[in-house]
């Protein structure tokens, strides 16, 4: 790793100011920017081939013995990095308990066409998804399911918001993420020959119960008002999740987890 490495120990710092401002969505789609926080997340991002412009860090707040492995990989693939008093990384990170890495790094956008799927393959679609928290557990689960891709509809929340980063563990960086509007995904859904499954109370038919080892999306919806009507009416699948006790639905996420994991238990059985 370089000797010449930038220190920055004023809150004035310019570098610092780009930083902040980088928390709002208007800055970050004007720059092309995210923002990349704690180790796991930059060690994702690294891992999987994702450009980083600059980290920064400071050893005052490191949890372990990783970091610096991980800057001197960093470095090696062309990363500036920037040392940081703690008051200056304090200002710049938005986690209540910082770790002492923080990077910058370009969004990448994919579009339906960059998907090549498999046969048969598990897809999740996420319909106005409206609090980072969820998307980002929703991505964290699909990694951990094996999901294909997640197509998110007619967005509310920005994919690459930093609380995304932080929710998905840095999975942001390995699932392939794409935006489309509804009828786009729609179109590439019948294209494709992948069937859309919609959970809804109302439904005659229970999750187990239905085929989940062909080519299937499961198509989850806001969490204050559920699916729209839209993909209700053009889902081939509709099932339920059986609700025991006095709350009628699931958070967004633990749903999206359930009906995940119900296909990865059916595909596993057909192996």
């Amino acid at each position: 790793m370089t000797d010449a490495i930038q220190t920055i120990t004023s809150l004035q710092n310019p570098r610092v100011k780009q930083v902040v401002k980088l928390r709002d969505r208007g800055d970050r789609d004007a720059t092309g920017l995210l923002l990349i926080e704690g180790y796991r997340e930059v060690k994702r991002a690294l891992d999987n081939h994702w450009k980083l412009h600059t980290l920064f860090f400071c050893r005052a707040l490191f949890m372990g013995k990783n970091e610096q492995p991980l800057l001197e990989r960093a470095a090696a693939a062309g990363t500036e990095l920037i040392e940081c008093s703690a008051p200056v990384f304090q200002k710049m990170a938005y986690r209540d308990r910082p770790e002492g890495l923080l990077a910058l790094a370009p969004q990448v956008h994919r579009t339906l066409a960059d998907l090549h799927l498999p046969t048969n393959p598990l897809v999740i679609v996420a319909e106005a998804i409206e609090k980072p928290g969820n998307l980002g557990t929703m991505l964290r689960s699909a990694d951990a399911a094996g999901v294909h891709a997640v197509i998110v509809c007619d967005r509310c929340t920005d994919i690459h918001n930093p609380n995304v980063v932080r929710a998905s563990i840095g999975t942001l960086f390995c699932v392939p993420v794409v935006e489309a509007t509804t009828d786009e995904a729609l179109a590439w859904l019948r294209a494709q020959g992948i069937a859309a499954l919609a959970a809804t109370p109302h439904a005659a038919q229970e999750y187990t119960q239905v085929d989940m080892t062909r080519g299937i999306a499961i198509v989850v919806g806001t969490e204050q008002y559920g699916l729209s009507d839209r993909w209700m009416q053009n889902a081939e699948v509709q099932v339920r999740i059986p609700m025991l006790g006095q709350v009628d639905s699931l958070n967004v996420a633990a749903a999206t987890t359930i009906l995940l994991f119900e296909a990865v238990r059916q595909r596993r059985l057909k192996r």
